[in-house]
Parts: structure tokens; C-alpha cells; sequence
């Protein structure tokens, strides 16, 4: 397995270019940009912007490990407004298409919300309606991932959807696209379950993996805590990564930074990875 980190790691500011340079100095293999409305890696991203991010990327010796995008918190593919679900989903093409320029294999797509407790003015919607939004969507994105030639992973996040990894398993299998699988979030699930369960059962279903500490009795948003800090029985999660032939990034998002001397907790969370799949965490 390969070590990633997520640009959502360094402050916000910070350019692209920079956060390459510390991510290699850091120890990493390769980095997950994120898609954003505006800005360096906006939507309305020229070529020669997506060239030059390339060779940035080859100038520092690092890859680009994956593509995220915040967006879906703002377009839901399962809003009530056909208008929202029909941004959500072109955003999610976009996405694809950068991916394919990017040559990064897997984009990481929320695909949908039933509610969200951390945007308290986030409208509920049905479950049942939800489910068949977001299936409808997957359904009709996975012909535009098999297009690009780029999988589409799709995050268990805290959208009160997709609640057990029976259920993620049986959505995916549903959806039947071998270019559509799970992008699979190690401290997303210890508030309510064990990421080792999820991996075992979602199998090589698994399209790519996010690191994360979470302490549950933090709870919240507080919860999530530095790498090995938390309740994530790690030696068990690799240990099911490999069981199921598990290769790829594992990709570290770290959020929020530190206060002070923010960019410590990229090399902090290097170290901890090398211990962590080195196997040598007590």
C-alpha cells in the first residue's frame, strides 16, 4: 500500500504547489486534491492549468493520489430540487474528466444526504426517496466513469445514508459497475462501528481508502483526533486491507490542522502511517 494525504490537511490557503512540496518532504507517496467551485481547482479549470498542476506534481516526485470534492455538501444528488441533483451530478463529471486528465484512478463522490447534523439548515430528505435519488445518479454516472476510464468511490460520510456496510454493499452491488465502488473511511464509521467489519464485508469493493482517527467518547466533530490517538484498532483495519488483496493509496485526511505550526500534523501523520503499516503499533 501506497501513503496518501489529502489536501484538506494543509491550511486552506495554502497553493497547490506548496502542499506538494511538504507532502513529498514529508514522506508521502503521492497527494488527493479536491475539486472546489473557484480558485486553482476550480470547475471552470482551463488545460493549461491542468498541465501545469501535472507538472508540478512531476516536479516535485509525488503523484496525484485521488480527486475530492467538498462540492457535494452544497449539491446533493438527493435534494428535492431536480435543479441540485442535476448540478451534483455535473460536477461529478467534471470530476471524472479532471481525474482522466489527472490520471488518477478513483474520484471520491458523496452521493447523497438523508440529513446532515453538522449544517443544521441541511434539508431532510426521505430515505427511501433519497435512496433512489442517489441511485438513479450512480446508475447514470457509472457510464460516464467507465468513459473516462476512472473509478468512482463512494465515501461512507455522516449523511445519516448508507448507514451499515450490508447496506453499502448491497447499494453498490445494485448499481453493478465495476467502475463504481467504495471509497472506504476508516474514522468515519468508529462512531457507530468497526472499520475492520466494513472492509471484510465490502471486499474488493474498495476502490481507495481514507485514514482517520476518531474518539468516540469525544463524540462530534471533536471526536476526530491524530492518527493512533483514537479508538481505530489499526493493526486490525490492515490487517483486513490485506486479507482482502488491498494494494492501493491508503490517503490520510487530517482535519482540522493545527492552530499553530500547521503543517506539523503532515509530518506527524507520515510518521504514525509508517508505523501503522509497518505493523509495528502495539
Amino acid at each position: 500500500m501506497k501513503k496518501g494525504i489529502n489536501i484538506w490537511s494543509f491550511p486552506e490557503q495554502m497553493a497547490i504547489a506548496e502542499c506538494m512540496r511538504i507532502a513529498k518532504d514529508a514522506g508521502f507517496d503521492g497527494i488527493e486534491l479536491a475539486l472546489t467551485e473557484t480558485g486553482e481547482l476550480g470547475l471552470e479549470i482551463q488545460d493549461g492549468k491542468i498541465k501545469e498542476i501535472r507538472s508540478m506534481a512531476d516536479e516535485h516526485g509525488i503523484e496525484i493520489s485521488g480527486l475530492a470534492t467538498g462540492l457535494y455538501w452544497s449539491y446533493s444528488m438527493t435534494s428535492g430540487d431536480v435543479a441540485i441533483r442535476q448540478k451534483a451530478i455535473d460536477i461529478c463529471k467534471r470530476q471524472l474528466e479532471l481525474a482522466a486528465a489527472f490520471e488518477v484512478d478513483t474520484i471520491l463522490v458523496i452521493p447523497g444526504c438523508v440529513g446532515v447534523d453538522f449544517q443544521p439548515n441541511f434539508p431532510t430528505v426521505n430515505y427511501e426517496r433519497a435512496y433512489e435519488y442517489a441511485l438513479n445518479a450512480m446508475q447514470e454516472l457509472s457510464q460516464s466513469a467507465k468513459a473516462a476510464g476512472v473509478n468512482i468511490g463512494i465515501e461512507n460520510v455522516w449523511n445519516k445514508f448508507l448507514l451499515s456496510p450490508l447496506e453499502m454493499r448491497s447499494f453498490i452491488d445494485t448499481i453493478d459497475s465495476p467502475f463504481v465502488g467504495s471509497y472506504f473511511d476508516v474514522g468515519n464509521v468508529v462512531y457507530s462501528g468497526y472499520p475492520e467489519h466494513w472492509i471484510q464485508i465490502l471486499g474488493e469493493r474498495i476502490k481507495k481508502v481514507h485514514f482517520k482517527d476518531y474518539r468516540r467518547e469525544v463524540g462530534g466533530l471533536a471526536g476526530f483526533v491524530d492518527l493512533l490517538a483514537g479508538d481505530v484498532n489499526y493493526p486490525a483495519v490492515v490487517k483486513a486491507l490485506h486479507e482482502i488483496g488491498y494494494n492501493n493509496y491508503v490517503i490520510a485526511e487530517m482535519i482540522p490542522s493545527y492552530t499553530h505550526h500547521s503543517t506539523q500534523i503532515i509530518y506527524n501523520t507520515s510518521k504514525s502511517m509508517d508505523a501503522i503499516l509497518k505493523g509495528s503499533v502495539e
